[in-house]
């Protein structure tokens, strides 16, 4: 077994929710089926095991400020698999911890955005052609916020809620998004240089359809994931 903090960062779709509660935050510390920075991919079911585990002794793993185990900031309310990845809602110690408000600051202007998991392998196999290695089993061990994800699309965002409230969202989030919904990046890329770029200038220009660009957005991405 290995204990792997640093390279084991896979991630969300992508999006990083506040509640109205000060310190509280929800998003994805893996995605399954990503290849990360150390040729790793995770595989669905891999935390069944260990989150089992955790609601037997009624606690989750610790929320630490990058990786670090002396710097406790925030406790994981909820976690579970779903056809994503790995679902995380925490709660960062605002009113005790100073790393805890620094963080939160930094998470919400989206500054620091990454989410990366430490763990042990229990199970795992190589894919013969590419050499990746698939977990299959992984006890989890904690999950941080984290500056430099393994896996770059380990990041939380906020493109969802951006276009919930009719704001366009910055174009590098709208790019993750669309790859995330299946598109290469090559095809993301050509996309938002010859879309996104002139729908944002349009409203712009408009001023006042700024809400109406974000709607043909999600339609956009709706229809994209349909046909992935």
């Amino acid at each position: 077994m290995d204990f792997m903090p640093d390279t084991a960062a896979l991630a969300a779709p992508l999006e990083l929710k506040f509640a109205p509660a000060t310190g509280v935050f929800e998003g994805y510390a893996a995605v399954f089926h990503n290849v990360d920075s150390a040729g790793d991919r995770i595989l669905p079911g891999a935390f069944t095991a260990s989150l089992s585990a955790c609601r037997r002794e009624g606690r989750f793993p610790p929320l630490l400020w990058q990786h670090d185990p002396k710097r406790v900031i925030g406790i994981w309310e909820d976690m579970y698999e779903d056809s994503n990845g790995l679902y995380v809602r925490g709660r960062l110690f605002t009113d005790d911890i100073t790393q805890a408000r620094e963080a939160y600051a930094l998470l919400k202007e989206n500054v620091v955005s990454g989410l990366s998991i430490g763990y042990r392998t229990v199970e795992s196999a190589r894919d013969g052609k590419t050499g990746v290695r698939l977990l299959t089993a992984l006890e989890l061990l904690e999950v941080s916020i984290v500056t430099f994800p393994a896996n770059d699309r380990a990041r939380v965002r906020a493109v969802k809620s951006q276009i919930t409230v009719g704001l366009l969202p910055a174009e590098k989030d709208v790019e993750a998004h669309l790859r995330d919904a299946g598109l290469s990046r090559r095809q993301a890329k050509a996309l938002m240089a010859h879309g996104y770029k002139a729908l944002a200038a349009r409203d712009a220009m408009d001023g006042d359809d700024t809400a109406e660009g974000a709607a043909l957005l999600a339609t956009l991405a709706a229809r994209i994931r349909a046909l992935t």
